[in-house]
């Protein structure tokens, strides 16, 4: 469970959550069924059907979200970081779905890009750029010049920075939590032998099941990282000052005649 990256909003309109939706869940969701919306279609059978047809169709709706990130990256030309990461995650699923395997294995495979991001997230945590410094980084992109400045400033002060260790800690830990969820809950209702109707079906339904417990667990991680960093803002710079808040910040810092120092 990692945060997704950002990009543009397709020019059609339809906002981008729609589209992360219909690309990351619907389509993989319809592509398992084995009786798409009760019609009695099923692409594993016109794929040709049996353990064949399963494993192709299991392989195109693991694909499908991949390719997805991978073409918004490139369309919208997003070289920025967290874009970057979200790529980079996106080939690791790619090269999993090709990993056929059910049970324990199947339950740890589904989480490994959870296990994965902790990983990294942990481990930046003792180098000078702890990666939810990057995230923020790169919220900043948009700001004015001397807002980003500021920020940027107040981020390489040495108490924001524990509090950025702190949350990129607290990010990882919270991420790897939820890939443990995730494994268990995919351990208990994925039984099928790989290849078959029912493994594809159960895939399909722990998918659905997982969307919002999953974004939630994220969102979790995200909100406890984010109020570690303002603790330590706040602590640094009086109750006024927000990293979320680039014009309260900076005002915090010239009151205290730090801009620049």
């Amino acid at each position: 469970m990692t945060a997704p990256s950002p990009a543009a909003r397709p020019r059609t309109g339809v906002p981008k959550t729609v589209w992360d939706l219909v690309f990351t869940l619907v389509i993989p969701i319809l592509i398992l069924s084995p009786n798409i919306l009760t019609t009695g279609i099923s692409v594993a059978e016109l794929l040709g059907g049996g353990t064949a047809g399963n494993i192709k169709a299991y392989v195109i709706a693991a694909l499908i979200p991949v390719v997805y990130v991978l073409v918004d990256l490139f369309v919208n030309r997003n070289v920025s970081p967290v874009a970057l990461i979200g790529g980079a995650g996106a080939i690791f699923s790619g090269a999993l779905a090709f990993w056929y395997v059910d049970g324990f294995w199947y339950a740890i495979k589904d989480s490994a890009r959870s296990y994965l991001v902790g990983l990294f997230f942990l481990i930046s945590a003792g180098t000078r750029v702890p990666l939810f410094r990057v995230f923020l980084d790169a919220a900043s992109l948009g700001e004015k010049p001397e807002e980003r400045a500021a920020s940027q400033q107040a981020m390489r002060d040495p108490l924001v920075h524990r509090g950025l260790v702190g949350a990129t800690v607290a990010f990882a830990v919270v991420d790897l939590i939820g890939g443990v969820v995730n494994s268990v809950v995919n351990y208990a209702r994925v039984t099928a032998g790989f290849g078959s109707d029912a493994f594809n079906a159960q895939v399909a339904e722990v998918n659905a099941i997982m969307r919002v417990p999953g974004l939630v667990i994220s969102l979790a991680g995200v909100a406890l990282a984010l109020w570690l960093v303002q603790s330590a803002v706040k602590r640094r710079y009086g109750a006024g000052a927000s990293l979320l808040e680039p014009t309260k910040l900076r005002e915090a810092m010239r009151e205290r005649g730090e801009l620049g120092a």
